[in-house]
């Protein structure tokens, strides 16, 4: 771990972890919600004591610290726009995991992204 830290990052390395921290940014997501959803005790017992909702704030710790060491040596217009793929992986997965139903106006807005991402991402550095 210590050279990953230590060592840039090539282009196509920072894209893949720019987009391994959507995914980890999805998950955190989806254990927030499900953690919330799930919270039974009152005050601040009901958030430290809740496994999804902290396992939620771990992933989105360690999405924010890979996405800093990413940023550190990529290209930063190229990369951020990636992260908004974290928006697509929800809504992909809420209605199979969580059970939230996906209606015509949130399937154009996916694909809106969608398509953003790539246009950002075409007009960006290649890795």
């Amino acid at each position: 771990m210590r050279k990953f830290l230590n060592r840039p990052l090539s282009a196509r390395q920072s894209v893949a972890v720019v987009f391994f921290c959507t995914l980890i940014g999805a998950a955190a997501q989806l254990l927030m919600k499900t953690g919330a959803a799930a919270m039974t005790q009152p005050g601040i017992a009901g958030f430290l004591l809740n496994f999804p909702l902290m396992a939620g704030y771990a992933f989105y710790g360690l999405s924010t610290v890979l996405l800093v060491f990413t940023l550190r040596d990529g290209d930063l217009s190229l990369l951020y726009p990636i992260l908004a793929l974290t928006y697509v992986w929800v809504a992909i997965a809420t209605p199979l995991l969580i059970g939230e139903r996906l209606n015509a106006f949130k399937i154009m807005g996916v694909a809106l992204v969608m398509l953003g991402v790539s246009i950002l991402g075409r007009s960006g550095t290649a890795p």
